[in-house]
């Protein structure tokens, strides 16, 4: 079986307070790996980075003073180009940190040996890598996989450096 991982791709990481020109390059590959998977009967799953009006005194907030992803904002919501590919086929797990543990847990119980778990998303070094790490830890005999051309970082330089650092704990970077 497959499964795709959509890693928050919201209006805040692509056009909002924490976009890019980066992030918004990558849209239309995530939204045609959206199609692929849906096409292949694969099973999709979408992270959604969730804060609350208290973030900027979270531990996240005093290291990042940005709001975004408040829930319920508009912000918070996925991109439309990216909704409309998922067509509500995605299963959805908000997260208030970089990596959900809950996914990741909910994947060990479903998953079978041999299972391909693929991630894409924003950002990679912060939230595509605490995703993929998490679930190789959980379901470590999946091939857990990272298309790079689906994925942005905060820069250049880190995005290169948490995808060397996925592929070096056994994940297989793909478009690299």
């Amino acid at each position: 079986m497959k499964y795709l991982i959509i890693v928050d791709m919201q209006k805040d990481f692509i056009g909002g307070s924490l976009g890019s020109e980066a992030a918004e390059k990558i849209v239309p590959a995530v939204c045609e790996k959206i199609r692929e998977y849906k096409n292949d009967g694969g099973r999709i799953f979408m992270t959604l980075d969730s804060h609350f009006k208290d973030y900027l005194e979270t531990s996240e907030g005093k290291k990042l003073p940005v709001m975004h992803c408040i829930k319920g904002t508009e912000g918070w919501k996925p991109d439309e180009r990216v909704q409309a590919a998922l067509d509500g086929c995605a299963e959805v797990f908000e997260k208030s940190t970089f990596g959900s543990v809950k996914l990741a847990s909910y994947l060990s119980e479903v998953v079978k040996e041999g299972d391909e778990i693929e991630l894409c998303g924003l950002c990679t070094d912060i939230c595509v890598v605490s995703n993929a790490l998490l679930i190789k830890a959980f379901c470590p005999e999946c091939e857990v996989i990272c298309d790079a051309l689906c994925c942005a970082g905060v820069t250049e330089e880190s995005h290169n450096a948490a995808l060397e650092t996925m592929r070096s704990c056994q994940c297989v970077i793909k478009n690299f």
